[in-house]
């Protein structure tokens, strides 16, 4: 049998099994939440062996050369020595700029981080904080203008980081994880195309990012955004939106409430057939949105879409 060491402890391994399984079933606190290679919170340093990845481009090249790896990618195929992503040793710190609740549960977390970031609109990170709580949030904020991190935490349900971020202060610490790019950006070759903008809940954080990149660099064709809220208090930057909207006639937003979604999508028109559409949120809400582009006649290639996966992990890991 393979043996995995990870700290000075040696762990009796089944051939093929997941690397990330093994090392939850041998006690040890590691995190994770998607389970699917997108949200890299099971970052792992492989310092001797090699284990078969299913998915090495879901990190870069540099990452790899450094021996790092998603452990609910990987399987055990062969002895193994590993190392826990360290956020007080490979992260980067941040201390808190500002904590502001925009509906009575959603919290617009603004950081500073300790070094400059670099980072484009529609990005997100791991965001740890105390007792190895980890989760990936999209940035709402949009790089070369704030000068702080923006994150639109939903609070809504019980979690882990949720529950925490619930209980942050203006002392509060957190450190930043890997940042890694998702579907969402602004292609300035989009220029005079037809953007269509969907999100539903926190969804909106990523695209209020893309939005005003777009709007930054003078987007010349229309633009739609459409953010579903459960209910109409829901929608958290209705006043940030309007007046967006007052200040761009070629921008146009619509809030409605979760009970409208299904009429407002069977309503829903193409500008033209070469728009460009972006969609994010929740599962259910995502595969909606698509689906009736879909049906509208918009190519899957002109569908760009991030999904905010539950996490699998709630309990502090």
């Amino acid at each position: 049998m393979p043996e995995l060491t990870i700290a000075g402890q040696i762990i009796r391994a089944a051939d093929d099994a997941n690397l990330l399984d093994t090392l939850l079933a041998a006690g040890l606190a590691i995190p994770y939440s998607c389970r699917a290679g997108s949200c890299h919170a099971c970052l792992l340093r492989c310092t001797a062996g090699e284990p078969l990845d299913a998915r090495p481009d879901a990190l870069t090249p540099a990452q790899r050369a450094s021996g790092w790896r998603l452990a609910c990618q990987c399987r055990i195929a062969g002895d193994l020595t590993v190392e826990v992503f360290d956020p007080r040793r490979d992260g980067i710190p941040a201390r808190i700029h500002s904590l502001e609740w925009l509906t009575a549960d959603i919290l617009r977390l603004r950081l500073l981080p300790q070094r400059p970031l670099r980072y484009g609109a529609g990005q997100h990170l791991l965001l740890w904080a105390a007792h190895g709580v980890v989760r990936p949030y999209s940035l709402a904020s949009l790089p070369g203008e704030d000068q702080w991190l923006e994150f639109h935490i939903d609070c809504s349900r019980p979690g882990a980081f949720s529950d925490q971020a619930r209980q942050l202060t203006p002392d509060s610490s957190l450190n930043l994880g890997e940042l890694h790019g998702g579907a969402l950006h602004y292609d300035p070759q989009w220029q005079t195309r037809p953007l269509l903008l969907l999100a539903s809940g926190t969804g909106l954080a990523p695209l209020w990012a893309v939005l005003r990149e777009a709007l930054r660099q003078e987007h010349q064709g229309p633009i739609r955004l459409l953010h579903v809220a459960r209910e109409q208090t829901g929608h958290y930057l209705a006043a940030e939106l309007a007046a967006l909207a007052g200040q761009h006639p070629g921008l146009q937003v619509e809030l409605l409430p979760a009970s409208e979604q299904a009429a407002a999508l069977a309503n829903l028109q193409l500008a033209s057939r070469q728009t460009i559409a972006l969609v994010c949120g929740p599962p259910a809400a995502v595969e909606g949105f698509s689906r009736r582009l879909y049906l509208a006649g918009l190519p899957r290639s002109q569908v760009y879409a991030d999904i905010f996966l539950p996490s699998a992990n709630p309990a502090p890991a």
